[in-house]
């Protein structure tokens, strides 16, 4: 059965940083595009930042980029999001998703991402 697990979200002060971790298990992410979205209150999914699986095309939603860093762990079947800067606008559940052989297109849809994991809430307040 395919997996994923996310971790690392919690409470953070403006401009502090956090590091979500995302497990995959039943599957091997190498060959897998990865991504991270999220959604905040009364707001659709929104792609973060994404991988394709060929590690060739890399991209992040302009809102974050310059702060937020996508990275994965091959051996360790991982894949993690350095958010760095954060502030009032980043706050929502963070979704981790990936997608076999998949692509990263400039604009980070949820489409070809078919596997999801359960989502980790990021709150950022003084």
């Amino acid at each position: 059965q395919l997996q994923l697990v996310e971790s690392g979200g919690g409470l953070v002060q403006p401009g502090g940083s956090l590091t979500l971790s995302c497990v995959a298990s039943g599957f091997t992410l190498e060959h897998y595009a990865i991504g991270w979205f999220r959604q905040a209150p009364g707001k659709e999914r929104e792609g973060v930042a994404c991988i394709s699986s060929s590690g060739g095309s890399t991209n992040y939603a302009d809102s974050v980029k310059g702060r937020f860093t996508l990275s994965r762990d091959n051996a360790k079947n991982t894949m993690y999001l350095q958010m760095n800067g954060l502030h009032p606008a980043d706050p929502a559940v963070y979704y981790c998703a990936a997608a076999y052989f998949g692509g990263c297109p400039r604009s980070i849809r949820m489409q070809p991402f078919d596997s999801w994991g359960q989502g980790t809430q990021v709150t950022v307040s003084s």
